[in-house]
């Protein structure tokens, strides 16, 4: 949850990312300056790797997502299992139907740990990270961020783009466990309606965590 999480906050908050006062250092930095330039809603595709320290390399996982600046995000797994997380602007709703539970977290909390929320403040950035270029492999030019925290959330993230933008997340944690996220049949700037992000639990769903206070009209609808 805390690597998807991390994943999710960074690709909302390249909403938000005001490109043109970034100074591009190098042709990785430049695509990610040109990637986030304009941009205000994202929709695509996604597949997800986890591989261990040891190597072993775990189930691919599959799915679909939606962004809207500044904090709105639908991330819905289809395959191998399904699993959908919502964040509405206040909170974090995870839905496993396996388990038939909500879980509800404010979103601050949520984001409160994840370094790379200092992109919509480049002082942070340039404060909290080691922003270095990593040249070009596997077809894709590669930028690698690195906290200067004391305790951070992971070892480094590197972020690949092809000529189109942002392709690949890669995170790794700091026990050696690696993160790859795919993206594919992104769009940018479409139309995206307010239910998208309006969470209801289901009917007979066990919902634990952090609720809004209840009041007389429905929490979402």
């Amino acid at each position: 949850m805390k690597r998807l999480m991390l994943a999710l906050t960074f690709l909302v908050l390249l909403l938000s990312l005001d490109a043109t006062a970034v100074a591009a250092v190098g042709p990785a930095r430049a695509r990610l300056d040109a990637f986030a330039s304009g941009l205000h809603s994202l929709t695509g595709d996604f597949s997800q790797t986890l591989t261990g320290a040891d190597g072993q390399v775990g189930k691919t996982s599959s799915g679909t997502l939606v962004l809207l600046a500044p904090r709105e995000f639908r991330w819905n797994t289809l395959t191998p299992y399904k699993q959908t997380i919502v964040a509405d602007g206040s909170r974090v709703w995870m839905y496993d139907p396996e388990l038939e539970q909500v879980t509800v977290n404010r979103q601050s909390t949520e984001e409160s740990h994840s370094p790379l929320t200092v992109l919509t403040d480049l002082k942070q950035l340039d404060r909290d990270f080691k922003v270095t270029e990593q040249g070009a492999h596997d077809g894709l030019l590669w930028l690698r961020m690195t906290s200067t925290a004391k305790d951070p959330q992971f070892d480094h993230a590197d972020l690949g783009f092809d000529a189109s933008g942002l392709v690949r997340m890669r995170f790794r944690d700091r026990l050696g466990s690696t993160t790859d996220i795919r993206f594919s049949n992104l769009r940018r700037n479409v139309a995206i309606p307010d239910s998208t992000f309006n969470f209801v639990p289901p009917k007979g769903a066990d919902v634990i965590g952090d609720l809004p206070v209840l009041t007389t009209e429905p929490l979402h609808d």
